[in-house]
């Protein structure tokens, strides 16, 4: 089991950069591939991100490709998006979520993950 609190949402105009952060908590880090969904009001959860067990694979939506950075950090048990050049249509509620590590090919469906936090809200203004 994991637990996973994500922060660092807000209100940013259209151009400017947030950075989110989800701490993990319970089991070991490092044993969890990690990625970034989002939602928008009345669409489905959408894939964003993932960053494989050792940090050194990552994967991107087109949409968010050259804009946003997923990164980890397994000492502090806690996985970044790092988001640039923000757009409207990058307002969503952003939720991170964990599966067990896997040596198979990235997974980017809501399914394929087993633990998720709350949410964190991103606006971006035009």
């Amino acid at each position: 089991q994991v637990q996973l609190v994500e922060s660092g949402g807000g209100l940013v105009q259209a151009g400017g950069s947030l950075r989110l952060s989800c701490a993990a908590s319970g089991r070991t880090f490092s044993s969890y591939d990690m990625g970034w969904f989002r939602q928008a009001p009345g669409k489905e959860r959408e894939f964003v991100a993932t960053i494989k067990r050792s940090g050194t694979s990552t994967y991107y939506t087109d949409s968010v490709k050259g804009r946003f950075t997923i990164s980890r950090d397994n000492a502090k048990s806690t996985v970044y998006l790092q988001m640039n050049s923000l757009k409207p249509e990058d307002t969503a509620v952003y939720y991170c979520a964990a599966r067990p590590a896997s040596s198979a090919l990235y997974f980017i469906g809501v399914q394929d993950y087993n633990y998720w936090g709350q949410g964190t809200q991103v606006t971006v203004s035009s």
